[in-house]
């Protein structure tokens, strides 16, 4: 994640120095530039970064320099270098035009978990068993009497 704040072109040119770091000791697999993204918490007041993605596969060596490379860039607010299994999927993130236009359900809010939601929204009855009427709740059995001698 790089910082919105610096030109665009001195961002492209962080991001081109990570990649040949990738390289120059790696393979890289697949490159993604997602653009300008809505943060989910601000770091260093920003609300938003520049998100840049690599997948590649490297040898320890590699990953320890680009770790501390990245650590002490300017202008790179947030990054993390995490171990994928070569078999799964690339996954792209949504458009961040669609994710705005999206209505917004009851359970998207942070504060309608008190209400009975989940941290994944609220689970609701499919129409046909919400018009069922609730059956009867079955009386509890007495517990069975114990003799005493």
């Amino acid at each position: 994640m790089i910082d919105p704040g610096l030109e665009e072109s001195t961002r492209d040119e962080l991001a081109q120095t990570a990649r040949g770091r990738i390289e120059s000791g790696g393979t890289l697999k697949h490159e993604d530039t997602w653009g300008l993204r809505k943060m989910a918490y601000e770091i260093r007041q920003r609300t938003e970064a520049d998100y840049r993605w690599y997948r590649f596969e490297a040898s320890p060596e590699l990953l320890e320099g680009l770790d501390h490379n990245l650590k002490i860039t300017d202008g790179v607010l947030r990054f993390r270098i995490f171990r994928v299994d070569p078999r799964a999927p690339l996954i792209t993130p949504p458009d961040p035009s669609s994710m705005a236009a999206r209505p917004q359900r009851r359970g998207d809010r942070r504060d309608d978990r008190d209400e009975g939601g989940d941290d994944y929204g609220v689970v609701e009855a499919p129409a046909a068993e919400a018009a069922a009427p609730a059956a009867e709740p079955e009386p509890a059995e007495a517990p069975a009497a114990s003799e005493e001698s």
